[in-house]
């Protein structure tokens, strides 16, 4: 019997391996509340929320929460980030989880976070709320607008 759960156990394993080293197997990333799920906002909208130790670590010391918004070919977009608890950083990343643009400093000179991005595909992008550094998190506002050319 142990033989043969041994033998089990091992072409589970080596299948596995296999299966990675092909790329068939994919395996949910799983951060500290479950799956990996960003939520979503609309493309001129705005959220009230909080970042805290329950959100994705950034392997940086701190930690991140994630939204997911579509935008189209030749958009401009402006990401608003404020928070009178932390000092934010803003990212807008590609379906391929490249950055497109980041902020730290708005030019207000706060640390809010403002960034303007012209989008070049259409597709679901990614914005990535987080705190400078280790300096923790608290409440925030984001806020997504799609500028429009003046029609004339």
């Amino acid at each position: 019997m142990t033989y043969l759960c041994g033998k089990i156990f091992s072409r589970s394993l080596m299948i596995a391996l296999f299966s990675l080293m092909l790329g068939l197997t994919a395996f949910p990333v799983r951060g500290q509340q479950g799956i990996y799920n960003p939520i979503p906002i609309k493309s001129d909208g705005e959220v009230s929320d909080r970042l805290s130790d329950q959100d994705i670590p950034t392997g940086e010391g701190g930690f991140a929460k994630d939204y997911w918004v579509q935008l189209q070919k030749g958009d401009q977009v402006a990401i608003d980030l404020t928070s009178d608890e932390f000092d934010s950083v803003v990212l807008l990343l590609g379906a391929d989880g490249a950055t497109i643009a980041e902020n730290d400093d708005g030019p207000d000179g706060s640390t809010n976070s403002l960034l303007f991005s012209r989008i070049t595909e259409t597709g679901r992008y990614i914005i990535r709320v987080s705190a400078f550094g280790e300096t923790g998190g608290g409440n925030f506002r984001l806020k997504v607008t799609r500028l429009r050319p003046v029609n004339r």
